[in-house]
């Protein structure tokens, strides 16, 4: 594939989680747009404003508030929650043009969403849920990889799982992961791709195994469903083997994990990997929460390593070279179909996901 994937900007990002904003001024480019984030000083809300002052392009994230305006660290320009410039130095008159751009954001299931594109189209409606990030009874371990290469090669990485075995031998992988052939569901029309893959006999990785306490074999599904552009959720579920997991996860005799990615463009070559595991199992037990931390980061810091190395070697590559895909590659092949519409049809938006 071409290592630049076009960016669809009328499109909902997750931009930051909730908890990184707050009243300190927080900065985080996405599609290439330096933004500022803080929260209002009454009700907490979020604000987003584009991160440069109108005068010299200061960065306001580097400026302070007075009350819920910002008040660039340079020259003094301030600005309310709108991005109208309310003050400048020197002078009664505020020019005109003095705005810097806000935009649409909205917190929801613990992660903040910013809509880069036409604030006319900004419909939270659609924004795709994650509610096991927040809701009752389940405990999350996250964090965030920036990655030095193109959007759509993480969008790729995720899609297909079989990587698991080769790349993250030792932690998730195991050898019927990419033994085992997969099924693939597009809905082109809500911007969804599902790619399913149903293990009825497989070792237990690693992973799973120091974290559960199962012995022996498992029977293990993954079910990852993708909402073009930026979330992706993969349902986990593992028994013993013989168990037959519950669609639901309400089998007492199998584990249930969520595993969700937030695939954000910083720039051209440049995404931000947010990763998250939640759990409805062993909440309580602190030592299987720091074991999926870490062990959760170090597979993404291996996804990370092996896709800073692609986008180098794609940079090298002669201009026409053939890529070839496989079964494997269905799911990723759709979503790069999608991600190409969501750009070439004006940057619709997908119907609302419920």
């Amino acid at each position: 594939m071409p290592h630049t994937t076009a960016f669809a900007r009328n499109q909902w990002y997750v931009a930051a989680y909730a908890h990184e904003v707050g009243r300190e001024l927080f900065g985080r480019t996405v599609l290439g747009e330096p933004l500022v984030f803080y929260r209002t000083e009454d009700d907490g809300r979020p604000v987003a404003l584009h991160d440069r002052c109108v005068h010299r392009r200061y960065p306001l994230s580097a400026s302070g508030l007075d009350g819920d305006r910002i008040v660039c660290g340079y020259h003094g320009f301030t600005y309310d929650t709108t991005g109208a410039c309310v003050y400048v130095p020197g002078q009664k008159r505020v020019p005109r043009t003095a705005r810097v751009a806000s935009y649409p954001v909205v917190e929801q299931d613990s992660l903040i969403w910013v809509w880069i594109g036409d604030p006319a189209l900004a419909d939270p409606e659609v924004i795709p849920r994650a509610r096991h990030l927040d809701s009752p009874g389940w405990v999350t371990v996250s964090g965030m990889e920036p990655i030095d290469a193109d959007y759509g090669l993480l969008v790729d990485n995720l899609l297909d799982l079989s990587h698991e075995t080769y790349l993250h031998g030792g932690y998730i992988g195991t050898p019927e992961v990419a033994e085992t052939p997969i099924t693939t569901e597009v809905d082109e029309g809500a911007g969804i791709v599902r790619v399913s893959r149903r293990m009825d006999d497989a070792a237990c990785p690693p992973f799973y195994a120091k974290s559960t306490g199962i012995e022996g074999r498992i029977t293990r599904w993954q079910d990852i469903e993708y909402h073009a552009p930026c979330l992706y959720l993969l349902h986990s579920r593992i028994a013993p083997v013989g168990v037959v997991p519950a669609p639901d996860g309400s089998d007492p005799n199998g584990f249930h994990t969520e595993i969700t990615y937030a695939i954000t463009p910083s720039a051209d070559g440049k995404v931000y990997d947010f990763w998250m595991v939640s759990r409805d199992w062993a909440t309580d037990d602190a030592e299987v929460t720091e074991f999926l931390r870490a062990n959760n980061h170090t597979v993404v810091m291996q996804d990370v390593d092996a896709l800073n190395l692609l986008q180098r070697t794609l940079g090298t590559e002669r201009s026409g070279y053939q890529e070839l895909s496989i079964n494997i590659d269905t799911g990723g092949l759709a979503a790069r179909r999608i991600l190409a519409r969501l750009v070439e049809e004006g940057d619709k938006p997908v119907e609302k996901v419920l």
